[in-house]
C-alpha cells in the first residue's frame, strides 16, 4: 500500500512537472507569437524611418556643405578682419607716434618757457630781494634813529622827572603849558602874560575880556607832591594823611587866588585856576568834589589843560563879539558907502543897456540896408534894368531925344 501511494504521488508529481513544462512551452509560444507580431510592427514602422533616415542623412549632407561654405565665408571676413584690424593698428600706431612726438615737442617747449620763466622769477625775485633788503636797510636805520629819539626821550623824560621834582621848575612848566595854550587859542593883544595888578600881584596871564566880565586872571598851579603821596599811599593812615594834604593845598591854592587876583573894579568876579595835569584834574573832580564846590563859591574855576582849551575859546568868542560891536559904527558908513555904489552900478548898468540897445537898432537898420544893397547888386548883375525903371522912373535919362 505504501508502494502505491508512492507511485501514485510520483506520478503526481511527473503529471506535474508536465503541466508545468506544458504551461512553459504554452508561454513559450505565446512569447514567440508575440516576439514575431513585435518584430512585424517593428519592421513595418522602420520602413518609414528608413526614408527618414535617408532624408536626414541628405539634409546633413546639405548641411555639412552649408557649414563648409559659413566656414569659408567666416575665414575668408576673419582674413578681412584682421586685414583691417592691423591696417587700424597701423594707423593708431601711426597716430601715437605722432601724438607722443607731438606731445614731446610741446613738452620741450614748455621745457623751455618753464625754465625761461623761472629765470625772469628768480630773476625778479633777486631783484626783489635786493629791494627788500634795502628797504630793511633804510627801515633798520629809520629804527636806530627812533632808537636814539626814544633814548633822547627818555633823557628828556628823567630832565622832565628832575623838573616836576622841583617846586620852582615845576611852575615855570605849568606856566608854560598855560602860555602855550593861550597863545594857540586867543589872538594877540587880547591877553598879557605876567600881567602886574594895582595891588602888586603878578598874575600868569591875564585875559583882555570886554565889561562885562572884565579882565580875567588865569594863574597855574600843579600839587604834585600831595597827588604822588596819594597814590604812593599803602596803609589807611597813610591815605588819610594824603588826603588832607591834597584837600590843604588845594584850599591854600583857591584862597591865594581869590585873595590875590580878583580885584573889584578891576578884574572879573572871578578867576581861572590852571592845573597842567589831566591826571591830577580827573583825582580832583573824582574824589575831592567837595574842594570843588569850595572853589565854586571863592568864584575860582579849576581847569584842565582840555577845559582850559574849551574857555578860552568861549572867551575868543566874547572878544570876537566885543570887537564886531566896537567896528559897528564903521560896518554902517562902509554899508552906506557899498549901496551908494550900488546905486552908481546901478546908473551905469542902464547907460550901458541904453548904449547896447540903440547899438542894437542900429545894428539892425544896418542890416537892412545891407539886404537892400545886396538885392540891387543881384539885379545889377541880372540886367534888370525895366525893373530899377518902373522903380525910378524919373531918374533914368533916355537915350534919345
Amino acid at each position: 500500500m505504501e508502494g502505491m501511494e508512492s507511485a501514485v504521488q510520483a506520478m503526481e508529481e511527473i503529471w506535474t512537472l508536465i503541466l508545468l513544462a506544458g504551461g512553459f512551452a504554452a508561454l513559450l509560444l505565446i512569447l514567440l507569437l508575440m516576439s514575431l507580431r513585435a518584430s512585424a510592427r517593428v519592421a513595418r514602422a522602420m520602413v518609414p524611418l528608413s526614408g527618414q533616415i535617408g532624408q536626414l542623412g541628405q539634409s546633413v549632407q546639405q548641411l555639412q556643405g552649408g557649414l563648409q561654405h559659413v566656414s569659408d565665408t567666416q575665414a575668408t571676413a576673419q582674413m578681412q578682419m584682421v586685414q583691417t584690424v592691423e591696417a587700424r593698428l597701423t594707423a593708431v600706431q601711426q597716430h601715437m607716434n605722432d601724438r607722443l612726438a607731438d606731445n614731446a615737442l610741446r613738452q620741450a617747449q614748455s621745457m623751455a618757457q618753464m625754465q625761461e620763466r623761472m629765470q625772469e622769477s628768480l630773476h625778479g625775485s633777486s631783484k626783489r630781494t635786493v629791494t627788500s633788503l634795502t628797504q630793511l636797510q633804510e627801515r633798520l636805520a629809520v629804527i636806530d634813529k627812533a632808537q636814539d629819539n626814544i633814548t633822547k626821550l627818555s633823557g628828556d623824560v628823567l630832565g622832565l622827572q628832575d623838573i616836576l621834582s622841583n617846586k620852582q621848575t615845576r611852575g615855570a612848566f605849568g606856566e608854560i603849558q598855560l602860555f602855550d595854550i593861550v597863545s594857540k587859542a586867543l589872538p594877540a593883544g587880547s591877553y598879557t602874560l605876567q600881567a602886574t595888578l594895582s595891588n602888586g600881584k603878578r598874575a600868569d596871564c591875564l585875559v583882555h575880556l570886554p565889561n562885562p566880565p572884565g579882565p580875567i586872571v588865569i594863574d597855574s598851579k600843579f600839587p604834585l607832591e600831595p597827588y604822588e603821596a596819594l597814590h604812593r599811599a599803602e596803609s589807611r593812615d597813610e591815605k588819610a594823611y594824603a588826603i588832607r594834604q591834597m584837600k590843604a593845598a588845594l584850599r591854600a591854592h583857591i584862597a591865594a587866588i581869590s585873595e590875590k587876583y580878583i580885584i573889584e573894579g578891576e578884574t572879573a568876579e572871578g578867576a581861572l585856576m590852571f592845573l597842567p595835569s589831566e591826571a591830577v584834574y580827573a583825582e580832583l573832580h573824582a574824589n575831592f568834589t567837595a574842594v570843588v564846590r569850595e572853589g565854586f563859591a571863592a568864584r575860582v574855576w579849576i581847569v584842565s589843560p582840555t577845559t582850559c582849551m574849551a574857555t578860552l575859546n568861549t572867551m575868543r568868542a566874547i572878544l570876537k563879539d566885543a570887537r564886531m560891536r566896537e567896528q559897528a559904527g564903521a560896518i554902517r558908513a562902509e554899508l552906506g558907502h557899498l549901496y551908494r555904489d550900488m546905486e552908481r552900478l546901478g546908473e551905469r548898468v542902464g547907460n550901458l543897456d541904453r548904449h547896447f540897445g540903440q547899438a542894437a537898432k542900429d545894428i539892425a537898420e544896418i542890416k537892412i540896408s545891407a539886404e537892400k544893397a545886396g538885392h540891387r547888386a543881384k539885379r545889377l548883375d541880372n540886367f534888370d534894368f525895366e525893373e530899377i525903371q518902373a522903380e525910378r522912373p524919373g531918374q533914368i535919362v533916355p537915350l534919345e531925344p
